[in-house]
C-alpha cells in the first residue's frame, strides 16, 4: 500500500463553503465517504489512505460540521434534507457519474437519500453502523423519541448533554475493545467544532429532525428492494445507538447483503481499522465500474 496525497479542498455551493478531502486517481472507481455526528471527514483519515491507491475517494464535511460552513441556526434550516442538498451539490459540482457510498451514523440518512435520488449512479453501499430499520434503534433513543413526540423546551433541554466533552468521549470509548487505540485528536477536534457559538442549538434542531429519517425508512427499504444495490454492513456490535438488529435487517430487502460484526463500539474505525478495511477492499473489488 502506498500513501496517496490527500487534497484538502473547499468549494462554495449555494452560498456556503463545503470542505472535502480528495485522494486517488480520478480515473479510478469513486467512493463517497459520509461521516456522522458529532464528527467530520476526519473520522475517515486513515481509511482514505488505505483506499486511495485503488479508488478515487471523496470525503466531505456536512454543513454544520468540521471545516464546512456552520451557519447560525436562526438563518439556516438544520434538517437532513438540507444536509443532503449540499452533498448533492458537491456531487454535481464534481460531476460524479458513478460511485459507491460509505455511510455512518448521520451520514446514513444523507447517503440513503442520495442513493434513492441517484439510483443509477450508485455502484454499492458500505454501511458502518448506518441504520435504515427501526429495529436498529437502541433503547438509548427513548429520550430523543420523547422530543419528537413533544418538542417542548423541557424535552429540548434534556438533550443538551450529548454535545459536551464527557458525552462525546463516551461515544468513542463505549464498546471499544481496546480504548488505547482511540486517537485523542479525534474526539478533541469534534469538541472544538461542537463548541462553536450557538452550535448546540443547530444540533438540537437536527435531533428533532431525525424523526424525518425514521419516517423515510420505508422509502429507503423500497429503494433497496427495487434496485438491489450491493451492500456491505461493517458493524460495531457494541454500538450503544445502532444495534446489530439494524445490520441484520438489511437481509430482509437485500438477500445478498454481506453482514460483518466487529467487537467495537460506535466509532469502530478507531479500533478495528485493519479488519474493517480488509472487508471494504474486498467488497469494492466486486463492484461494477
Amino acid at each position: 500500500m502506498s500513501l496517496t496525497k490527500i487534497k484538502y479542498q473547499t468549494v462554495k455551493l449555494e452560498g456556503y463553503n463545503v470542505f472535502y478531502r480528495e485522494a486517488g486517481s480520478k480515473d479510478a472507481p469513486t467512493i463517497l465517504l459520509l461521516h456522522g455526528y458529532p464528527t467530520s471527514s476526519h473520522m475517515y483519515r486513515n481509511l482514505i489512505n488505505r483506499l486511495s491507491d485503488q479508488n478515487h475517494v471523496i470525503a466531505p464535511d456536512l454543513i454544520g460540521y468540521g471545516f464546512s460552513d456552520a451557519p447560525h441556526y436562526k438563518s439556516f434550516d438544520y434538517t437532513f434534507d438540507n444536509l443532503t442538498r449540499y452533498v448533492q451539490a458537491l456531487i454535481d459540482h464534481l460531476d460524479l457519474k458513478r460511485f459507491a457510498i460509505q455511510v455512518f451514523d448521520y451520514g446514513a440518512p444523507v447517503g440513503y437519500r442520495l442513493a434513492a435520488a441517484n439510483p443509477r449512479k450508485i455502484t454499492g453501499i458500505i454501511s458502518q453502523n448506518g441504520n435504515a430499520y427501526e429495529e436498529g434503534l437502541s433503547d438509548g433513543w427513548a429520550i430523543v423519541k420523547k422530543y419528537w413526540a413533544d418538542p417542548s423546551e423541557e424535552n429540548r433541554n434534556n438533550l443538551r448533554s450529548p454535545s459536551n466533552a464527557a458525552a462525546i468521549q463516551w461515544q468513542y470509548f463505549t464498546g471499544a475493545e481496546d480504548k488505547t487505540l482511540v486517537a485523542p485528536e479525534a474526539y478533541t477536534l469534534d469538541q472544538i467544532f461542537m463548541d462553536r457559538p450557538d452550535n448546540e442549538e443547530a444540533q438540537l434542531d437536527l435531533f428533532k429532525d431525525y424523526a424525518s429519517n425514521v419516517e423515510l425508512y420505508p422509502s429507503f427499504q423500497e429503494y433497496f428492494r427495487t434496485f438491489q444495490p450491493p451492500l456491505l454492513a461493517v458493524w460495531g456490535e457494541n454500538d450503544p445507538y445502532f444495534i446489530p438488529a439494524g445490520a441484520n435487517a438489511f437481509k430482509r430487502d437485500l438477500p445478498d447483503a454481506i453482514i460483518k460484526f466487529f467487537n467495537a463500539g460506535h466509532f469502530a474505525l478507531e479500533t478495528k481499522m485493519d479488519e474493517i478495511c480488509l472487508e471494504i477492499v474486498k467488497f469494492l473489488k466486486t463492484l461494477p465500474k
